[in-house]
């Protein structure tokens, strides 16, 4: 099901406190806007719109670095001027076009709100994600204090969904004497009829300095971790040098294969791969294609890496474990360790690679060839 997203990240913030604005400030290692563009991108929000402020642009592009298809829109003075800004960079799409508008301070956005939001999109005008009120209500009025009725009250928080005509309809008769709390409001004031589905109390808003104390307590359990492991062989030929996880080591033997047969890569490429369940290397880089004979391996981890990025997901550390007889593995580790991490954009320490024998028993101790096992992990949106 097709869809478009604007996330709304040009406000200030003041309320949460004196820095940067709340949606560019670190949450569990990242930007608070980059946990739900990561989660829209997943979900498949394509064009995904960031509305940022003019004088935050570098600061949003540096903070949502390595997602594809991201868009940036100047944002505006009111949140309603930043989401028809966004709304007008979706050109002519068509009436019936879907589209989430998302406050970016609301960073446990998940896949599931997605799909219940268009779902709920499907027979309405609109859909939002609401909560029923838990707690008395209190006014007070001239100094005295009233208790009103909590009946057919919710809270409303966002993303929201909307047909691309109604809400389109909706901000073009408002009359902006004051402005709208939510685009609901906007699509409700034309007749426009807007479902209820059931929202999240971790779907929170980050509105006050507390908030983000909570935020960090909840970030670690917002995102799944996967694990995935791969193995490779390669057996010896003539040759003069061996490429190793990414290093070329002078020996008398070379590896041979279809591209330049790093065994420690290739294993590298296929636990990434197979934490995302995106098949094998073989599948993206097939052997019977001549365009991949001789190629440095360098491109297949990059491709695994990109693949990770383009889900919303980073890696979170990598083991590779070559196993051979010779050459020697120790004196190249760090040029290893400090090459696959530049390939994965990740940091060293996020890296291991050793290396074992087998104690003359099997292929690799009888030096017949070279083999190796990694694995990955990484973290995905839910």
């Amino acid at each position: 099901m097709s869809f478009s997203a604007i996330v709304v990240a040009a406000g200030s913030g003041l309320r949460a406190g004196a820095g940067v604005p709340k949606a560019w400030r670190h949450l569990g290692g990242r930007a608070v806007a980059r946990w739900s563009v990561e989660t829209l991108a997943a979900a498949g929000a394509s064009p995904l719109l960031v509305v940022v402020a003019e004088d935050m642009r570098a600061e949003a592009e540096s903070a949502l670095s390595g997602l594809t298809g991201i868009i940036f829109v100047p944002g505006g003075a009111t949140r309603a001027a930043s989401v028809q800004a966004g709304l007008a960079r979706l050109g002519d799409a068509p009436d019936d076009h879907r589209v989430l508008i998302h406050d970016a301070a609301r960073p446990f956005l998940t896949r599931a709100h997605v799909a219940r939001l268009l779902a709920g999109l499907e027979e309405r005008a609109g859909a939002i994600l609401a909560l029923p009120l838990a707690d008395t209500l209190k006014r007070q009025d001239e100094g005295r204090l009233g208790t009103p009725s909590r009946e057919g009250l919710w809270r409303a928080q966002t993303p929201q969904a909307f047909a691309l005509g109604a809400l389109r309809r909706g901000y073009a008769a408002w009359d902006f004497a004051t402005e709208p709390t939510d685009d609901a409001q906007v699509v409700s004031s034309t007749g426009g009829e807007v479902a209820l589905v059931p929202g999240d109390p971790l779907l929170f808003k980050l509105t006050y300095p507390e908030d983000f104390l909570m935020a960090e307590q909840l970030a670690g359990g917002a995102r799944q971790v996967r694990t995935g492991m791969g193995y490779d062989a390669h057996r010896w030929g003539p040759g003069d040098a061996v490429w190793l996880c990414g290093v070329r080591i002078d020996h008398d033997q070379t590896l041979i294969g279809h591209s330049d047969a790093d065994a420690g890569l290739h294993a590298l490429t296929d636990a990434l791969l197979g934490a995302l369940g995106a098949g094998d290397i073989g599948e993206h880089f097939p052997p019977s294609d001549p365009q991949w004979r001789g190629a440095a391996s360098d491109r297949f981890l990059a491709h695994a890496a990109d693949l990770v990025r383009a889900r919303g997901g980073q890696i979170v550390n990598v083991d590779v474990t070559l196993i051979c007889e010779r050459p020697k593995i120790r004196p190249h580790r760090d040029a290893m360790r400090a090459r696959v991490a530049e390939i994965l954009g990740v940091a060293e320490d996020q890296v291991s690679v050793k290396a074992t024998t087998t104690e003359g028993m099997g292929f690799t101790g009888r030096q017949e060839g070279l083999a190796a096992q990694a694995i990955a992990t990484i973290e995905l949106p839910r």
